[in-house]
């Protein structure tokens, strides 16, 4: 923006203005009057000078750097000599836990507690949900509902609870929602306990919080390579691994309610003379009630996602329908069984987030009335199917939804996969990806001397961070070349960065034009509300039936997943930039273009790089389960270890995807650190 303002006269009736032109009057005249006296204290300007020239500086270093490891080093990949051979030790830890996992005290006296408290704790609420029948669980999906949330999400609970009857997936629905009760609960009390220490205590906050950043960028795959090591395939390892995935949200944002609870109502408990724990009881706790339901929020919502991509382990329930659709590339039956999957998720976080919403408001008349109409209805209905023996969902009441599926499939593969005029079909579009991007991309990776690799990874994370931050993700990158998966990993980073990059474009444009334009903002909500509520395995289903099977299809499924996020935080960044400076921007003449590039986008600054991490996580997750349609690299590594019982393929795969998942969020994640001055950056 080159528009040149004149400065008005001040205004003699502000006092304000008047004191500060007499201030900077004086103080001109004052550094005019008086010469400069030279100081030979030349460490703070120095200082200065390097804080203000921080990243030229970095780049310099890291320019000769380069240019000293080219002639000592040279090319080459990883080298040999510097990685270790892990699979020996697997086998024998693999072996060692078979051979004892029935006699040895660890796995009788306690692991073996866990899995038949799992195990019995799933089987009783299957068995409540059958004792209820189909019209009892509807019943009482829709009620709660109703009591919760309003008449509307009342009907969409109905609807949704229907709709998974009607497709012929009510027992599978009913697997999944009795491994979601349990894995749901058990997430909250882990999650509510971190939270609550680390909420009270400075020293566990500080402890627990790179535990809680280490658990949030991980991959869902990795998560079930230890609890099958252990557990082996079955419920147990697949509702562990779903409470290990979905606590942290509930720990992270139970510590914020605490750690943010009002000073003065917390000081006025304790002038009444209120022990720690009356305090924590009657002032913290009730204080942070919606950050506890938005914990519970987010427990969910992961949580279900876990539980369907715990299929792969043995979970059952839609999850398997899905993956076993999948694997035989049989789109109809994968979507009947992702549709229910969506309609849970978007049930549970519209009732739970109006829950929330709810909160605060005063307490409706007749309210405990109201609970045990919700349970005497339930129990009417579900007491009469059972004496109409209509426990079971009807077959007569089901529809054949994957035959026109798989049929508009054949369609889509005749006419729009190949030989579309002009633009080409979808399998053109996703052979020139994989070999105008992926694969152009993958080889320069590959290309690049190991030692230059670590170094563009040392540079990108100390230019938005510290040098912890540098040294983590450089020790996380190097960590994969001695786990002797270096080019898998490189392959699973190109098709990444590919994802990453067509994700930001197409979230940028749309997130700035939601924020410009609130028609258009408020026509994406619904939108985006569902494509965040879905999990990872449905955004598999239409991949593969537009693009086949390959890198091109994980990369695509990824960009769809992480979408929703960076439109989202990109058009809450962009509005809430401060109207005063919209404002000036606008008085000075500038254009709309000139308000946004100028204005919008570098105050929003910290919004676009948290998009920008955000999305870098969220893509790594998909491009590994890729491995399932044709993705490779580490993600299939991951995939073959579990369905072959290779331990030490997947254990070293899935620890390669957590240095990379680390390295990633490092790289993409800048930190409040401290500068040269050491004031705050």
């Amino acid at each position: 923006m080159t528009t040149t303002a004149t400065p008005a006269p001040p205004d003699p009736t502000n006092t304000n203005t008047a004191t500060n032109t007499a201030t900077n009057t004086s103080t001109a005249t004052s550094a005019t009057t008086t010469a400069p006296t030279p100081s030979t204290d030349t460490g703070p300007g120095a200082l200065r000078t390097l804080t203000r020239h921080r990243g030229r500086l970095i780049v310099a270093c890291a320019a000769v750097a380069f240019v000293l490891g080219w002639a000592l080093l040279g090319a080459g990949n990883w080298p040999a000599s510097l990685s270790v051979d892990l699979s020996g030790p697997l086998e024998r830890t693999s072996d060692w836990i078979i051979d004892n996992r029935d006699g040895h005290p660890l796995f009788l006296y306690f692991l073996g507690h866990v899995s038949n408290v799992v195990v019995v704790s799933v089987r009783a609420v299957y068995l409540v949900l059958l004792a209820l029948g189909w019209a009892g669980v509807t019943a009482a999906a829709a009620l709660l509902a109703w009591r919760v949330a309003g008449v509307r999400l009342a009907l969409a609970s109905l609807a949704a609870f229907a709709v998974c009857g009607l497709l012929g997936m009510w027992v599978p629905t009913m697997q999944t929602l009795a491994l979601m009760v349990v894995a749901v609960a058990a997430s909250v009390l882990l999650g509510g306990l971190l939270g609550l220490a680390a909420g009270l205590s400075d020293r566990m906050h500080r402890i627990l919080r790179p535990v809680l950043d280490t658990m949030q960028v991980l991959p869902a795959f990795a998560y079930l390579l230890p609890v099958v090591l252990v557990f082996g395939i079955g419920v147990p390892a697949a509702v562990l691994a779903t409470v290990v995935y979905a606590a942290p949200p509930m720990a992270r944002l139970t510590a914020l309610g605490l750690r943010d609870a009002d000073a003065g109502v917390v000081e006025a408990a304790t002038s009444l003379g209120a022990t720690g724990r009356q305090r924590l009881l009657t002032a913290r706790l009730p204080l942070a009630r919606k950050e506890l339901l938005l914990g519970l929020n987010q427990s969910i919502m992961m949580a279900l996602g876990m539980a369907v991509i715990a299929s792969v382990i043995g979970a059952g329930g839609l999850g398997d329908r899905v993956y076993q659709a999948l694997a035989s590339v049989d789109v109809g039956a994968a979507l009947a069984a992702g549709v229910p999957i969506v309609l849970l998720a978007v049930v549970l976080d519209r009732v739970t987030a109006a829950a929330g919403q709810r909160i605060g408001e005063a307490p409706a008349d007749h309210s405990r009335l109201r609970w045990a109409v919700v349970a005497l209805v339930t129990a009417v209905v579900a007491v009469g199917a059972r004496l109409l023996d209509r426990l079971s969902w009807p077959d007569a009441w089901t529809v054949d939804f994957a035959e026109p599926v798989n049929g508009a499939v054949d369609w889509m593969t005749a006419h729009l996969y190949s030989g579309v005029p002009l633009v080409g079909g979808t399998a053109d579009w996703a052979g020139h990806f994989t070999s105008w991007v992926l694969n152009p991309l993958r080889d320069g990776l590959q290309w690049l001397p190991w030692w230059a690799v670590l170094l563009t990874v040392g540079v990108l994370a100390l230019l938005i961070g510290t040098w912890r931050t540098a040294a983590t993700a450089v020790l996380a990158m190097a960590a994969i070349g001695v786990l002797g998966v270096w080019d898998p990993a490189l392959d699973t980073l190109s098709q990444v960065l590919a994802a990453v990059t067509v994700t930001l474009l197409l979230g940028f444009a749309l997130g700035v034009a939601a924020a410009r334009s609130a028609r258009l903002g408020r026509a994406l909500r619904p939108v985006l509300d569902v494509f965040q509520t879905m999990p990872q395995f449905v955004y598999l289903i239409p991949v593969v039936a537009l693009f086949g099977v390959g890198r091109a299809p994980a990369a695509a499924a990824a960009v769809v997943y992480a979408l929703p996020a960076v439109v989202r935080i990109t058009a809450q960044g962009v509005r809430a930039v401060d109207p005063s400076a919209m404002e000036s921007a606008r008085s000075l003449g500038a254009t709309g273009r000139q308000q946004l590039l100028q204005v919008q986008l570098p105050l929003a600054r910290p919004a676009l790089l948290l998009a920008v991490n955000q999305g870098v996580v969220l893509v790594l997750a998909v491009v590994v389960i890729g491995g399932l349609v044709g993705g490779g690299a580490l993600g299939y590594d991951a995939v073959f270890g579990l369905a072959q019982g290779d331990l030490a393929t997947g254990l070293v795969a899935g620890a390669a995807i957590v240095c990379l998942g680390l390295m990633l969020d490092r790289v993409t994640q800048p930190t409040g650190r401290r500068d040269l001055t050491g004031k705050g950056a």
